[in-house]
């Protein structure tokens, strides 16, 4: 199966309609990772049609969970799950952020390539960032675990924002380590893939 017909059996699967001019696009932005993968260690996927199931589909698994308004993706490494989400949704400000330079590099080709102008991508340190407004809701993916990820990142979230965290298993020790947080834990079904992916809710307890 090609990484297209893999693309469009995924999106079938998970009930999205997306135009061919984005599908393109997705597509379009796997082959601009695998270019730069061969000189950049920019993931540990080398392989495009598995970067359709483990970078794609993953990353597009959360999109009926996110609200509009602007987002920040920490530790976004290749743009994911940022990227593929700002091709899907035009109407998110997403802002990608990564402290390794190379990642942000390649992060403000990929914005470039693919016309993005719903995308800011910021080098730095999450603890260090002071953007002049807050964010509607902070994405991570395998960034760090939950009560590290709030810490670093509670600067950044408005008062009546959440964090979404992308996890494989059920983190039960992780949420058992969290004070002072509400948590809700949903099962995400990725098309292909046969490992456990979990999306974890947090907003601060009033």
């Amino acid at each position: 199966m090609t990484p297209q017909a893999k693309l469009e059996a995924g999106l079938q699967a998970m009930g999205l309609d997306l135009s061919p001019t984005v599908q393109q696009k997705l597509l379009d932005y796997l082959a601009l990772i695998a270019k730069w993968n061969k000189v950049h260690n920019l993931t540990a996927v080398r392989d495009v049609d598995e970067m359709v199931t483990l970078h794609l589909l993953d990353s597009l698994a959360v999109l009926p969970h996110i609200q509009p308004g602007a987002l920040l993706d920490v530790g976004s490494g290749a743009g994911l799950p940022g990227i593929p989400l700002a091709l899907v949704r035009p109407d998110l400000q997403i802002t990608l952020l990564d402290s390794i330079h190379k990642k942000s590099a390649f992060q403000r080709q990929a914005k470039a390539v693919l016309g993005l102008d719903n995308v800011q991508v910021v080098c730095g340190r999450v603890e260090e960032y002071r953007p002049e407004k807050k964010f509607d809701q902070i994405i991570s993916r395998a960034f760090s675990e939950l009560a590290e990820f709030v810490r670093l990142t509670r600067h950044l979230l408005a008062d009546d924002g959440r964090w979404l965290a992308m996890k494989g298993v059920y983190p039960y020790e992780e949420i058992a380590q969290l004070q002072g947080m509400s948590a809700e834990v949903l099962p995400l079904t990725v098309p292909g893939l046969e490992a456990q992916r979990h999306l974890v809710f947090l907003k601060a307890s009033v």
